[in-house]
C-alpha cells in the first residue's frame, strides 16, 4: 500500500482534481458530435481522489455527468424591438434532458447602459423549481488593457453558502480566467482562442491545471448556424469534464458559461 502512494506522489496528482490522467497521457475524446462527445479517464480512479459523499444540496444532479449542454432561450420580445432582455437558459444533461433552469436577474437601466458589462445575479433552480445554486456578477472592467478590476463571478451553492469563484486574469493575448474555491485559491485555469467570434465553428476554451501543462476538459461555445449568430443572441455550450470532478467545480463551470456568454457572445442584429 505503501509503493502505490508512492507512486501516486511521484505522479504528482492534484488532490483537488479526481480522475486526472496522468501527464504525460493524452485525453482522448469521442466523436465531434456535441450530443455526444465525451471525456475519457485513462484509469481507474483511487479512493482518495473520489468526491465528498456530502453534496450540496440539489447538485447531486452533477454528481456523475461528464457533459453539461448549456442552451439560451431566444427571446422574441428583444428581437423585435432590438432591445436587451433578461437571459434565461437551460441546462440539460447529454440526453438533451433539463436539470437546471436559469434566469438573470437585472435592471432594464444595466442591460440598456452597461450592456454586456452588467451586473446581474443568475439564479438557477432545478425541475422542481428549488433554487440551487446562485451567481452574483458585479459591474467591473473587460479590457487587455486593463489590468485591475477584471471580471469575476462569485458562486454560491445552495444560496448563502459560496462554494467558488470565476476570476479573470489579466493578459495581453488571451483570454484567461482561473476556477477558485470558496477561499480564493486557484483551482483551474481556463484558457481561452486569441480570436472568439466564432465565425463558421465552435469555440473552444480549455480547462487546464494552474501550470497549464494538462488538458483536462473544455468549454464550447457551438456554433448555431449565420442565422441564428447574426439574428438572435441564442448561445449553446458544452462543458466537458471527468464525470468525477468535484460538483462545486462543475457548478464554477456553469458560471463560467455564463460570464463567457456575457463577454464575448452576447451579441444580436442590433447591436452589430
Amino acid at each position: 500500500m505503501a509503493s502505490k502512494d508512492a507512486q501516486n506522489q511521484r505522479r504528482g496528482l492534484p488532490s483537488f482534481l479526481p480522475g486526472v490522467p496522468d501527464p504525460d497521457q493524452s485525453l482522448p475524446a469521442s466523436s465531434s458530435n456535441p450530443g455526444n462527445q465525451a471525456w475519457q479517464l485513462s484509469r481507474p480512479l483511487p479512493r482518495s481522489f473520489l468526491p465528498t459523499v456530502s453534496l450540496p444540496p440539489g447538485l447531486e444532479y452533477l454528481s456523475q455527468l461528464d457533459l453539461i449542454i448549456i442552451h439560451q432561450q431566444v427571446e422574441l420580445l428583444g428581437m423585435i424591438l432590438g432591445t436587451e432582455t433578461s437571459n434565461k437558459y437551460e441546462i440539460k444533461n447529454s440526453l438533451g434532458q433539463r436539470i437546471y433552469f436559469a434566469v438573470e436577474e437585472s435592471i432594464c437601466f444595466n442591460r440598456t447602459f452597461c450592456s454586456t458589462l452588467r451586473s446581474c445575479t443568475l439564479r438557477i433552480t432545478d425541475n422542481s423549481g428549488r433554487e440551487v445554486i446562485t451567481v452574483n456578477r458585479p459591474l467591473r472592467c473587460n479590457s487587455c488593457w486593463c489590468p485591475c478590476y477584471l471580471q469575476e463571478l462569485e458562486i454560491q451553492a445552495p444560496p448563502g453558502t459560496i462554494v467558488g469563484y470565476v476570476a479573470q486574469k489579466w493578459d495581453p493575448f488571451l483570454p484567461k480566467f482561473t476556477i477558485q474555491n470558496a477561499n480564493k485559491e486557484d483551482i483551474l485555469k481556463i484558457v481561452g482562442p486569441c480570436a472568439t467570434c466564432g465565425c463558421f465553428g465552435d469555440v473552444n476554451f480549455e480547462v487546464k491545471t494552474i501550470n497549464e501543462k494538462l488538458t483536462i476538459g473544455k468549454i464550447s461555445k457551438y456554433w448555431s448556424g449565420f442565422v441564428n449568430d447574426v439574428f438572435t443572441n441564442a448561445d449553446n455550450f458544452g462543458i466537458h469534464v471527468p464525470a468525477d470532478l468535484d460538483v462545486t467545480v462543475k457548478a464554477a463551470m456553469i458560471g463560467a458559461c455564463f460570464l463567457f456568454d456575457f463577454m464575448f457572445f452576447e451579441h444580436s442584429l442590433a447591436g452589430l
